[in-house]
């Protein structure tokens, strides 16, 4: 039972991360230069979700 317990959480993981770098592309690029994230978004999401 652990297995699917740790399974189910790391796909819980990874749509949240999808989720998350789709959010974060979709900001319209003079945003995302103004908040200084413009180029690095895999590694904000993967931040966010991972830790």
């Amino acid at each position: 039972m652990a297995t699917l317990t740790s399974l189910q959480s790391r796909l819980a993981k990874h749509l949240a991360y999808r989720k998350t770098l789709a959010e974060l592309r979709s900001m319209p690029q003079r945003v995302a230069l103004d908040l200084e994230v413009y180029g690095c978004e895999k590694e904000i999401a993967y931040r966010a979700i991972y830790g």
